[in-house]
């Protein structure tokens, strides 16, 4: 899309807006009250100067100033309701914005994620929406406001004083030039500051996920001249945007006031002269102040929604991604079929390598509650069966069935719903151990979670924290050792009580110790259930019902543990390295 935001997309916060049809017209209704009564005080001043001031008159002037207090009451009180109902409107779409943002973002394929930034991502998720919460909260409201204020006030000129209203109108149109000029300018800088922001907030979340790794690597200088580049580039683009706005501000009040001074000696000269009255003048000019502050208000005004110019773009950018994986309209049901898996001639390249296939030819049948583990070296294609029948990815060529039903008729809801994965690095949440083994199955009773945990061997470290099940677990579960983070997670597998299983080689990072205890909970979970299993240690799968070698995206052989010692050389290969260096 092109850089420069066109303001049209505001629009489209339109229906936001119109979800809140009484807040909005009580604001709006506030907004010309406060409007109409603001104008009001210039008569409060004409009457104050000609029949108090001038007229010498102490009940003229008590009574004018009466009118002013009054004037001012009425103002204060609607000013008031406008700002609650105004900025009300702002939090509550910038909620709902932020809600819509993150439910969309829920549906998306993974590749997405893959190959869009997540600092990105979350930055145009909150600071996106802040800024135009800030905008429809405030900034939006002034621009209506002095709208309002300037149209009254140049009524009222012209009702006040033909001529000195003259001299203003001529004074406008200057000072819609620099708006103009100066304003299109400050929109194509907006979006680019958004960008760099963004890319911020990326680069500072992506270091300090990796902090360990950066101090291991003493990479602590390279990574502070590193992100002080990326500050300085932000800084850059925002001085060049804040000079902008500034240079358009300053010619507006220096074009405002000129034409007030030019006024005000015109007028001045009428007052003397006798054509016009003091407290004429004096209302005069004070409509003129409230003409050239609402222009002034206005093209201060213009830089902010500009910049939410900008940040609605980006919004209705991710909006409008649509995601490669959808479920059919009338999908077919998954509670009846059997948990057989079959991939037939299955070929796959990833988005990302169009020309490198990680599947090739790939064909294989699981049976309903058999086991299957796939082995063979890095790179051969293995996690790319999980992530297909997952359907987070469709092949290019041939078919992936369950039960006799092509994936891609079935909702992709209810097809994960019937597999759990485990992997080597365990996916937990900064919650507590109840909400990370929960998470399988939401609705489940505190008694299942512990008897989930118990199976899977982890009741008795989860005992031993300082809050038992309520222990905060920290940032991917930092606070747990590897082994712990395993059986967490096959705890929350077992919740999910799922028909297929699929095991990441679920303990290649582990000692002896967790493996031992992680091996026993996997041999109960994989119990009655279709397992298909990614391991490196070959002495974990010997029970498996059938084994497949893969290389290069394709299978080179399958059988038992020891049919594949006689028919693969591979096999044979890796399995003697493994078990001469005695894994």
């Amino acid at each position: 899309m092109s850089q420069k935001p066109k303001l049209s997309v505001l629009l489209k916060l339109s229906e936001y807006l119109l979800a809140y049809k009484a807040h909005l017209l009580g604001a709006a209704l506030a907004l010309i009250f406060t409007a109409g009564v603001t104008l009001a005080m210039g008569e409060g001043v004409r009457v104050l100067i000609d029949e108090g001031f001038i007229g010498g008159s102490t009940e003229q002037l008590k009574q004018a100033a009466k009118l002013i207090i009054g004037i001012a009451v009425l103002m204060a009180g609607g000013t008031y309701i406008r700002f609650y109902l105004v900025s009300w409107l702002g939090e509550r779409v910038s909620s709902d914005l932020r809600q819509t943002v993150f439910d969309h973002l829920l549906t998306l394929h993974p590749s997405y994620f893959e190959e869009n930034r997540s600092g990105e991502i979350m930055s145009r998720l909150t600071t996106d929406t802040t800024l135009l919460q800030s905008v429809i909260g405030s900034s939006a409201s002034m621009a209506l406001r002095s709208s309002l204020t300037f149209v009254g006030g140049l009524i009222m000129l012209l009702v006040t004083n033909l001529k000195l209203a003259g001299v203003v109108l001529l004074a406008v149109p200057l000072v819609l030039v620099p708006i103009l000029f100066f304003g299109r300018r400050v929109r194509s800088l907006s979006r680019a500051s958004q960008d760099t922001i963004a890319d911020v907030g990326s680069y500072a979340g992506e270091i300090i996920q990796q902090i360990k790794t950066v101090q291991s690597y003493t990479q602590e200088q390279n990574e502070r001249a590193a992100f002080g580049s990326h500050v300085e580039a932000a800084f850059n683009v925002a001085r060049k945007r804040i000079r902008q706005r500034a240079m358009l501000i300053a010619a507006v009040i220096a074009l405002i006031f000129s034409g007030i001074v030019s006024m005000i000696w015109v007028g001045g000269n009428d007052v003397i002269n006798g054509v016009m009255t003091g407290g004429e003048l004096g209302a005069f000019v004070f409509y003129a102040i409230i003409v050239g502050g609402s222009v002034a208000t206005i093209s201060e005004v213009i830089g902010e929604v500009q910049r939410a110019a900008g940040a609605a773009e980006r919004l209705f950018e991710l909006m409008q991604v649509s995601s490669v994986i959808t479920a059919p309209k009338t999908p077919t049901s998954t509670s009846n079929l059997p948990a057989s898996v079959t991939f037939d001639k299955v070929t796959f390249c990833y988005p990302s390598r169009p020309a490198q296939p990680a599947l090739k030819d790939f064909s294989l049948t699981i049976e309903h509650g058999q086991s299957l583990a796939l082995v063979g070296p890095s790179g051969a294609g293995k996690s790319t069966v999980f992530e297909l029948l997952q359907r987070f990815y469709d092949p290019t060529m041939g078919s992936i069935t369950i039960g006799g039903a092509d994936l891609t008729q079935l909702d992709p809801q209810q097809l994960r719903r019937e597999m759990a994965v485990v992997s080597q690095q365990p996916s937990l949440f900064s919650g507590n151990v109840m909400h990370n083994i929960r998470y399988g199955n939401p609705q489940a009773s505190d008694e299942q979670v512990v008897a989930a945990a118990t199976a899977a061997h982890a009741h008795g470290f989860i005992s031993a924290l300082p809050d038992g099940y309520e222990s905060f677990l920290g940032e991917q579960g930092v606070r747990l050792s590897g082994g712990q983070r395993q059986r967490v997670a096959i705890a929350r597998a077992i919740l999910k009580d799922p028909r297929i299983l699929l095991l990441d080689e679920a303990t290649s990072a582990l000692d002896s110790e967790s493996e031992f205890h992680v091996q026993q909970a996997l041999d109960g979970l994989m119990e009655g259930r279709t397992s298909i299993v990614i391991a490196h240690r070959l002495a974990t799968i010997r029970d498996a019902d059938l084994i497949a070698v893969m290389d290069g995206g394709q299978i080179i052989a399958t059988g038992t543990h020891d049919q594949l010692l006689e028919s693969s050389p591979l096999y044979r290969r890796l399995s003697e390295l493994q078990f001469r260096d005695g894994n």
